[in-house]
């Protein structure tokens, strides 16, 4: 596949590093220098000095035969414009862009992105993709993070191997017999640890690897069986009843108008340094508290009522701040999430005391790399720093898994299937599990092994 990147910054170069990893023939455009310099330093790949929005220098880094365009600078303008001529000149099938201006978001324009006018198939807005992920950890609450896939059924889990966690030095077969120990089969525990993050370095365990502290485990789980997952982990963590949000930016503005629509149970209290922006939310908001102040001000914080706060969130755009800001909660016996655009100090999170971390690039990067799969592939979901894939596909007739029992289907060992959903029903597959045309498949993919996947879930054309 023919990619031109536009953009050389983090998430740029990100989504760079892993199509060149597949193989993927990948230019890169960039009208600074030093981007172009140093992504060259890190990544084998074709670099163009220039501005994507010139059709003059798209053409120059083989726009006439790509397969896609991702538009990924730090101007908006540029994305669209970028996507417009890629479509009007070169006819590029797909087109992405990344996009954040509140106002360009707007639902009263979207009828504005489409072939007749601004022709961006995928448009990915960061503020709004981080918000969404720090609401789904509200709902559980000991999680570094958590997906949905298959409409929701099914959760994947990050969870921080901690002191408290009663599986510690437990390998990983005894775990599944604890899981599925109890007869009645309603009742069976329907959860995958399907990864283990040990000193950055990701893998996919074997039944005799145990758990250490330190770890983080990347568990798929029947979305019912949350709770009793994160009890099985020693994380029997309370409600979020109420938050209090450091920063009104886009982030904590869409996050908190997302609350009070679908968790009007938790309440929310929003500081804003800035006092038109904090005019603005306040007015646009109706049952959040937003305080004009500086949220390191103690004053501020009791007025907000950090005592009684079971989530303090920095979002401030200012990473130096936010870690100050987890300091001042901790402080307050309050948990703290922050938000991170450097992620070196996501490495030193453990040093500096940090609870939680968020980083809007990998975010960013899992968003758009789930697009340009191949095949019947329907989600995908980047983790461990983009060293491997959470992978949704269906099995088709095609596909190379049906009708098969999975120890005799060769999967690489980069490639290890987490849940199955048969008939309406979420399994823990076994060897002799087999693989029926339309089971929806999770699994989990070693970045090095995308290219075998695609092969065994793709579409074959009929002869």
């Amino acid at each position: 596949m023919k990619v031109i990147i536009c953009g050389a910054g983090k998430v740029g170069t990100s989504i760079a590093k892993h199509l060149v990893s597949q193989d993927n023939d990948v230019t890169v455009v960039d009208r600074s220098n030093d981007l172009i310099r140093d992504i060259r330093e890190k990544v084998d790949l074709k670099t163009i000095i220039g501005s994507a929005s010139n059709p003059s220098v798209l053409k120059q880094a083989g726009a006439e035969d790509a397969d896609m365009i991702i538009a990924v600078t730090l101007q908006d303008e540029i994305n669209m414009v970028a996507c417009q001529m890629a479509h009007t000149f070169f006819k590029i099938p797909r087109k992405i862009a990344r996009l954040r201006s509140e106002d360009f978001l707007n639902p009263i324009w979207r009828d504005l992105y489409n072939a007749d006018n601004m022709p961006i198939d995928l448009i990915i807005s960061p503020e709004l993709e981080v918000a969404r992920s720090i609401e789904r950890q509200l709902k559980a609450p000991g999680a570094y993070d958590v997906v949905p896939f298959i409409n929701d059924e099914i959760e994947l889990l990050t969870l921080a191997i901690e002191d408290q966690c009663p599986l510690i030095d437990t390998n990983l077969k005894s775990i599944h017999q604890l899981f599925q120990e109890n007869s009645n089969k309603e009742r069976d525990l329907r959860a995958s640890i399907i990864g283990i993050s040990r000193d950055e370095r990701l893998f996919i365990p074997k039944k005799q690897d145990t758990l250490k502290k330190g770890d983080f485990a990347f568990i798929l789980v029947d979305k019912n069986h949350v709770k009793r997952t994160m009890n099985a982990f020693g994380l029997d963590e309370k409600p979020i009843k109420k938050i209090i949000i450091v920063g009104g930016g886009n982030i904590g503005f869409n996050l908190a108008k997302d609350l009070e629509v679908f968790h009007s149970d938790i309440s929310v209290n929003i500081i804003e340094n800035n006092e038109e922006r904090a005019k603005f939310i306040a007015d646009q908001l109706s049952n959040t508290l937003v305080l004009k102040g500086d949220g390191l001000d103690q004053n501020i914080l009791d007025e907000a009522n950090i005592k009684d706060t079971d989530l303090m969130l920095a979002l401030t755009n200012d990473d130096e701040t936010n870690i100050i800001i987890s300091a001042v909660a901790r402080k307050n016996n309050c948990e703290s999430l922050i938000l991170v655009n450097n992620s070196e100090y996501n490495k030193l999170k453990d040093v500096l005391g940090i609870s939680k971390v968020i980083d809007p690039r990998k975010i960013t990067v899992s968003k758009i790399l789930k697009h340009i799969h191949k095949g019947s592939i329907e989600t995908v979901y980047s983790i461990g720093n983009n060293q491997a894939e959470i992978i949704h596909a269906q099995a088709l007739k095609s596909s190379k898994l049906v009708n098969k029992e999975i120890k005799d289907a060769g999967l690489p060992e980069g490639i290890k299937l987490g849940l199955v959903k048969k008939e309406g029903k979420i399994v823990i597959p076994d060897k002799s599990t087999k693989i029926d045309e339309s089971d929806e498949v999770l699994f989990i993919c070693m970045t090095e092994d995308l290219k075998k996947a695609e092969d065994l879930f793709k579409v074959r054309e009929a002869y």
